[in-house]
């Protein structure tokens, strides 16, 4: 049985270097490029076991880090004084990943401009009652894939090893955990990701939960939502 989930509004794999490099709190001028290679296999390995369509894209990216890695790792020849100065075999990867982030805060600022003025109403007459206020969590943070990536790997390292492998049928699918999601939240009203997935006891059960999350944002049916940078994680109903 396939799982296989499109998920066409999600980041890609310069959003994934973005993530790991504010993650790390690293220079983006001089890229750690051999632990930030590790960290980013550990989530193209989770990606992979989703069945993510786009996975062949962040495959190429690990080509091209571990290439990177390699040229890094070689001897370099001592240079005469008249000789020029080696190229950085990370600058390429740096270009690519400055213009990358200055498109996409140009589209956040035109995405915020839209949503300002969304929110602007003609002058009516409006009766406030206090009533109606709701003491919610104040959430300041956007969740993206890798955030939920993050969250999820760490639920996966938690759960014990298995030391035997038992062929059996997957009695259990996508739709199914999208009823029992939002069957949650109807009853809930929001929960966090980490209370979602640790309530799973199969590593089966948990992937096709995720995935059934992702289906979820995707259609725009939940908002996931972060207090704090890489803080916890919370689910609501839009």
């Amino acid at each position: 049985m396939s799982y296989r989930v499109k998920l066409q509004n999600f980041e890609g794999p310069l959003d994934l270097l973005l993530f790991l490099i504010r993650k790390n709190e690293v220079d983006i001028y001089d890229i750690p490029i051999s632990e930030i290679t590790r960290q980013y296999l550990e989530y193209v390995e989770i990606i992979k076991i989703l069945d993510l369509e786009m996975a062949g894209d962040f495959i190429i990216m690990a080509a091209t880090l571990i290439r990177i890695k390699v040229q890094m790792l070689l001897p370099r020849p001592e240079l005469d004084e008249d000789e020029e100065e080696i190229i950085d075999p990370r600058m390429e990867l740096v270009t690519r990943i400055l213009e990358y982030k200055r498109f996409k805060e140009v589209a956040h600022k035109l995405h915020d401009l839209e949503d300002d003025q969304l929110k602007v109403y003609p002058r009516v007459y409006l009766q406030f009652d206090e009533d109606d206020v709701n003491e919610e969590m104040t959430y300041s943070e956007d969740v993206n894939l890798f955030s939920l990536i993050q969250a999820f790997k760490q639920a996966l390292d938690n759960i014990p090893k298995e030391t035997y492998h038992e062929i059996k049928d997957i009695e259990i699918n996508t739709e199914e955990q999208i009823d029992y999601i939002m069957n949650t939240l109807n009853a809930r009203k929001q929960f966090s990701f980490y209370d979602l997935i640790s309530r799973q006891r199969e590593r089966i059960v948990m992937i096709v939960t995720f995935i059934a999350l992702l289906e979820l944002i995707k259609r725009g049916q939940v908002v996931v939502k972060q207090a704090t940078p890489f803080g916890e994680i919370w689910i609501t109903k839009r």
